[in-house]
């Protein structure tokens, strides 16, 4: 085949005959690199093979060929287009009918009229096709019996031969729609007629977008028919050409395989690393990658260890084969007990240290002391002091004996306290369970998070790290599937990747592989620090939120005002003090002396007879002098303002 631009070919193209395998003979550059406008790709370099899969319509241009003026027309244009047979045009019907018995055409055929045509049952709107069905006698003139279609009425007229146009032969056949126009082959490059368009006469150019496969691209890629290339079509002699797609594991894991998939690693994802294990050097460009299947299960748990400064966090597999005993758990408020209280699963608990209640603010709520034991009856209301109802959690003070049963006769007697659920404490879990689970059934009997020890490893992983430390909280549990692979350099080690975090591009190979037995795996997976927070601060996250804030008292409020204007009194009086003039050293100590026998000394002086008690007639003016009673004056100022 001859090479020929890509909109030709496009145009040309029957859908029915993809895929079809094109190289490109002249290639096309835009600031010599490659990259996408509009999300179209608009570099090809001379030699490129691609694919094509797919064509979709995106627009089509109308074209004026007189003037040259275009219209871009919507896939979905309703109007109805036909055909011209050429650019001759008849003066009336007499001609239009002798010219198609010279051309041995039989009737009927379709024409139009560039004008309006007036007649007494209808006016035909210019350029409407219309049907010449027969030539015959009507009303004593010959005439043309037309049939006019609009819509669904079908209208028969009788137009005389001597009718004047001018008249333009259409191709014989109905209407077409526009999709039928475009794929009706014997209909490219020839010039057709609209009635809804202003032109008479047009030509449509479709633009087409190609979905094609290329070479070492990991998407379909989106190419313009306009893209001034030459293409040749080489499908042919291309059975031998095996194109290379990229492919994420996402992907890998999204179409469920077929598995084992022989892969090789084209790119790893930029970052820091998620795992701190030995196998996450190894992934690099270029080495082989087996991938088996789908981990099962699918879940895992989240731990760190406890007794340590420094915190590990590691992902514990589902099928984790170690043994777990509990351990008692911690609770810091009534908030986390709560939160540990499961129906049917009786919780009691020790108080590690003395705490103060005020039972005026929340009836019931007492002080406990350190080794009060509770049990935890669940959530309540109460009316507090403050105003309005509070939530608190409901508990029995049991007796100092601990066991596992109380006594009917002293659960009677036991002692119902209440605290809010912001209350802050310490209490220890008191638990005698001295059980081995698995990982599976401790996740389904109890709540995470939950305390625990290993007491055996994994036999499946000889370097198993948990039992090593003293104790594991297990955070919670995230169900994420992992994807089981190896690597061809160590063809015995087998680990899990995560494609949502870890999300490598590879490349299919062609030779297969087969693993010889079982698939042992990393069950335990030590996490970097930031990639474990990361994995708390997820949507998914079941951690408990923090406990609720104590309700604000309106009298805490009133007083803190309270205080506040008595200390700007006292400021006011105290800087008023301070411009007073200094007294002297004597009157220093009889103020001291007054105000210490100030209620004596009130009452030896008595009232003077015949005047009414004021402020300043406090002393005989017989036993003082002025200054005296000027000293007595401030003293009783300063006190009655305090």
């Amino acid at each position: 085949m001859e090479p020929v631009p890509l909109q030709d070919f496009v145009c040309a193209l029957d859908p029915a005959t993809l895929p079809r395998v094109l190289r490109v003979c002249s290639g096309v550059y835009f600031q010599g690199s490659i990259y996408e406008i509009s999300g179209n790709e608009c570099c090809l370099s001379t030699g490129d093979l691609m694919k094509v899969t797919q064509l979709r319509l995106q627009k089509v241009v109308c074209e004026n060929p007189g003037s040259g003026q275009t219209i871009e027309l919507d896939p979905n244009f309703k109007g109805h287009f036909s055909p011209l047979t050429g650019p001759q045009s008849y003066g009336t019907l007499e001609e239009l009918v002798s010219a198609v018995v010279q051309s041995s055409k039989q009737l009927p055929i379709w024409f139009m009229s560039t004008c309006r045509i007036d007649t007494r049952m209808r006016v035909v709107p210019e350029e409407q096709p219309l049907m010449l069905e027969a030539v015959e006698m009507y009303l004593g003139t010959c005439s043309a019996r037309c049939v006019l279609s609009m819509g669904t009425q079908v209208v028969v007229l009788h137009l005389p031969l001597s009718m004047k146009g001018p008249f333009w032969e259409l191709q014989t056949g109905a209407p077409r729609t526009l999709l039928q126009a475009l794929q009706d082959p014997a209909l490219k490059g020839l010039l057709l007629t609209c009635p809804t368009l202003p032109w008479r006469s047009l030509i449509l150019r479709p633009h087409y977008e190609i979905q094609a496969i290329m070479q070492m691209r990991r998407t379909i890629v989106s190419i313009p028919s306009t893209l001034e290339v030459d293409v040749e079509d080489v499908t042919a002699s291309s059975e031998h050409i095996h194109f290379i797609q990229p492919l994420l594991l996402s992907e890998v894991l999204a179409r469920g395989g077929p598995f084992p998939l022989n892969t090789q690693i084209l790119e790893v994802p930029e970052g820091p690393p998620i795992f701190l294990s030995p196998w996450v050097g190894s992934l690099r460009k270029g080495q082989g990658l087996c991938i088996h299947g789908l981990a099962s299960p699918p879940w895992r748990v989240l731990a760190s260890t406890k007794g340590r400064k420094v915190p590990r966090y590691f992902m514990v597999s589902g099928a984790y084969h170690g043994k777990l005993r509990r351990r008692p758990r911690e609770f810091t408020t009534a908030y986390d007990l709560l939160g540990a209280l499961q129906p049917g699963r009786p919780l009691r608990v020790v108080a590690m240290k003395d705490c103060e209640g005020d039972e005026e603010e929340i009836p019931g709520f007492t002080s406990l002391a350190m080794g009060d034991r509770l049990e935890v009856l669940g959530a309540g209301q109460a009316h507090g002091s403050h105003g309005g109802d509070m939530d608190i959690l409901m508990c029995h003070r049991l007796s100092d004996q601990a066991g596992e049963e109380e006594c009917e006769e002293e659960a009677e007697d036991q002692e119902q306290i209440v605290l809010p659920l912001y209350f802050s404490g310490s209490f220890v879990e008191e638990m005698s369970d001295t059980r081995r689970y698995n990982l599976a059934d401790l996740t389904a009997q109890f709540s995470l998070p939950c305390e625990v020890k290993v007491v055996t490893k994994d036999s499946s992983h000889p370097a198993d790290p948990l039992p090593l430390f003293p104790g594991l909280r297990l955070e919670e549990k995230i169900t994420e599937p992992f994807l089981l692979v190896s690597l061809d350099s160590e063809p015995g080690m087998y680990f899990e990747i995560p494609p949502r975090w870890l999300d490598l591009t590879v490349v299919e190979e062609e030779h297969p592989y087969r693993p010889a037995g079982s698939l042992p795996a990393a069950t335990v997976e030590e996490l970097t620090d930031a990639f474990y927070y990361h994995l708390r601060k997820l949507p998914a996250s079941e951690s408990q939120g923090p406990p609720p804030r104590p309700p604000k008292r309106q009298n805490l409020s009133e007083q803190k005002k309270r205080s506040g204007l008595e200390g700007n009194i006292k400021s006011s009086l105290v800087s008023e003090l301070q411009q007073r003039p200094l007294l002297p050293k004597l009157k220093m100590t009889t103020l001291a002396k007054a105000t210490e026998d100030r209620s004596n000394t009130y009452s030896k002086i008595p009232p003077r007879t015949g005047l009414k008690p004021t402020k300043c007639s406090t002393l005989d003016p017989g036993e003082s002098d002025g200054d005296e009673h000027d000293y007595e004056e401030v003293v009783e100022r300063f006190q009655k303002t305090l």
